[in-house]
């Protein structure tokens, strides 16, 4: 009887770890999706708008 007790105990533990386990997983995925949306959103407004130099014909940043 001790034994299934201990077998009956140790797959609760099992199972609540499990749980966490999934929890915690979707939090840090989530985290991360948050993360590299908000990179995205900075990468596009890093990108500077370019002009052509009519003199040179080289392209720069338009200065607003």
């Amino acid at each position: 009887m001790p034994h299934l007790l201990l077998v009956l105990l140790a797959g609760a533990g099992i199972w609540a770890g499990y749980g966490w386990y999934r929890k915690e997983q979707e939090r840090v995925r989530d985290a991360l999706g948050q993360a590299e949306e908000e990179l995205r959103r900075r990468d596009e407004k890093s990108i500077p708008t370019l002009k052509r130099d009519p003199d040179t014909g080289v392209y720069g940043p338009l200065e607003k």
